[in-house]
């Protein structure tokens, strides 16, 4: 089935003057194939009309229009986002005792699903313009697992709770995080505590950072007594140490009876927190199909392979794969600089890093909790703060990523132009603009675009300026599973082909362990104290790591990619008794 899709946001006809309508050659020829919404005088496009020849989408000026076919067989139509917008097919199925995941790319209907089965949105079944009684929904999914589901949402017996993905709303509620949490439950303390809320706990709610609010977000919905949990991405925002004790915290419910369903980014965390996965496919913006039920090994190894077994489709041409990449020690003569010890002292929190050297062809991985000084020590290594102790000028060539990214009034094409004179060059559009999807954007404003569109510009740009060392501080945030792992991937074969360095901040284990030969490891006190050694090999330092965080790792057989043992479970047993945490 062939469907148009109109990103109203992006459609400007007053500048183009309904190009897409003009070039159209069915309208052309007499048909209404293009028409105005007389309402808001954007086009509609008649999709028993359109003939799929794609001349609108290529010859719209600000990338709005997707003309697109959906597979044979993908379920019932839930829910459509008006005329010409998106669609999203088939629901999750809740279970009762498990925690299911549901994984896919960012704009693909994840979040709509939550929304739908917490009772906050309710299907259309593509019916646009009347709102459906309860019981013909019901009867839609007669046979589907998640009808009976339905029917206790349709009677109210379904009590559900639901950690929205953006918790920027917590700001505008008033009185401190004590006061919002002994609202929901007097037994409030034990989650603060579990939750690391308790230093935060007098202050007001609009004054806190976003790891803060997401904890808060968090510790709210854990503490109603529901049937039914939902957490859209519960871990943007909070460190490794913090990801790995609110997977632990979430499957606590689950083993406790209830059900629960989460959609999250970090592959390692879905992978540890859920027995269970729905993915999500389609096209990004235009429609999203939900996937049978599937074991969590078996779902995110099919979702990497690009193939879904079952449902006999290919969601993406080409396999994303892992590499051991430094499960050997890293070894080079080929020395880029070395830096000297860096001692920073502010009045509340000292910070403590011995000297290391960095290679020439190599990625070092940060991790550590946050407010252990990892952005700082990057900061002063690009010169953006000074060292107390000795200079550290490295006399090199510098590009830097930072965490914060300011919007600029500029176009796409304008910001990476004044990065490299490569723009149009062959080489340039297979390394950067291709696997960041960055020509779509060109002439796009930097301060109109989301959150992920805007972490791939600043990647891009980082990576298109000539130096002789990267800094890239959190590049993973507001990246879906895809993203990551290309950014990743863009990342590590430019220093390899290049022989340039570059070293990395993030909190996304897989991230850092797909691109890292080396690793510094930051510990302390958050916001007291920082120290870090210099940097070891990915197999010592993601032990130390590791044994710091109490959990094992092992590779996946088939995939080679990074897995959480389960705690307790005979590989994780096995590998603690060896003192081998990362991969036995």
């Amino acid at each position: 089935m062939r469907i148009a899709i109109i990103d109203r946001g992006r459609c400007k006809p007053t500048k183009c003057g309904l190009l897409c309508q003009r070039m159209c050659p069915r309208v052309r020829s007499g048909d209404e194939t293009i028409v105005v919404d007389g309402l808001t005088k954007k086009p509609v496009i008649m999709e028993d009309l359109c003939i799929g020849c794609g001349i609108c989408v290529t010859r719209c000026p600000f990338n709005a229009i997707i003309i697109t076919n959906t597979p044979e067989e993908v379920g019932v139509l839930t829910y459509q986002y008006g005329k010409n917008g998106f669609r999203l097919y088939g629901l999750p199925i809740p279970k009762s005792g498990n925690v299911v995941g549901i994984l896919g790319v960012n704009g693909i209907g994840k979040s709509t699903a939550l929304k739908i089965l917490s009772n906050q949105l309710k299907p259309n079944l593509g019916e646009l313009g009347k709102e459906l009684e309860w019981s013909e929904i019901i009867e839609r999914y007669r046979g589907n697992e998640v009808q009976n589901y339905l029917r206790k949402l349709a009677s109210g017996e379904a009590k559900t709770v639901y950690k929205p993905q953006y918790v920027d709303a917590l700001t505008k509620m008033e009185g401190t995080v004590k006061d919002l949490l002994s609202k929901v439950s007097k037994d409030w303390k034990s989650v603060a505590k579990e939750l690391e809320l308790e230093k935060v706990l007098g202050r007001e709610a609009k004054t806190l950072g976003g790891g803060e609010l997401q904890r808060l977000a968090i510790a709210i919905v854990l503490l109603r007594d529901v049937d039914l949990y939902f957490f859209d991405e519960p871990t943007s925002h909070l460190d490794i140490s913090q990801r790995l004790k609110t997977a632990k915290i979430i499957r606590r419910l689950s083993e406790s009876g209830k059900s629960v369903i989460v959609v999250e980014h970090d592959l390692m965390v879905l992978d540890y927190i859920s027995d269970y996965i729905h993915i999500v496919y389609g096209v990004k913006a235009a429609f999203g199909v939900m996937s049978q039920l599937k074991n969590t090994r078996v779902g995110i190894n099919e979702y990497l392979a690009g193939w879904l077994r079952n449902e006999n489709v290919r969601i993406r041409a080409n396999e994303i794969k892992f590499e051991e990449t430094g499960t050997s020690k890293f070894e080079s003569s080929d020395l880029l600089c070395e830096y000297p010890q860096i001692k920073k002292k502010y009045k509340e929190f000292e910070l403590s890093v011995d000297s290391g050297k960095i290679y020439k062809g190599s990625v070092i991985g940060i991790l550590g909790p946050n407010a252990t000084g990892k952005t700082t020590m990057m900061r002063i290594l690009v010169g953006d703060e000074k060292n107390d102790g000795e200079k550290t000028d490295l006399r090199l060539k510098i590009s830097y990523k930072p965490q914060y990214l300011k919007p600029v009034d500029k176009t796409v094409r304008e910001v990476l132009s004044a990065a490299t004179k490569d723009l149009y060059k062959g080489h340039y559009k297979t390394g950067i603009l291709e696997p960041f999807e960055l020509e779509a954007l060109f002439d796009h404003n930097v301060s109109e675009l989301s959150g992920g569109e805007l972490q791939r510009v600043a990647i891009a740009e980082c990576l298109s300026r000539d130096a002789d060392i990267y800094f890239l501080d959190e590049p993973s945030a507001y990246l879906d599973v895809e993203q990551r792992l290309i950014a990743a991937k863009a990342i590590r074969r430019k220093m390899e082909n290049e022989k340039r360095s570059a070293m990395v901040i993030d909190h996304d284990i897989g991230f850092v362990d797909y691109i890292s030969d080396r690793i510094m490891v930051f510990s302390g006190e958050p916001s007291v104290s920082g120290r870090a050694k210099a940097p070891a090999g990915l197999r010592d330092g993601m032990n130390k790591f590791l044994t710091g965080m109490d959990i094992t790792f092992r590779r996946d057989e088939e995939t080679k990619r990074p897995r959480a043992n389960k705690p307790g479970s005979q590989k994780d047993k096995e590998q603690r008794s060896k003192g081998e945490y990362y991969y036995n």
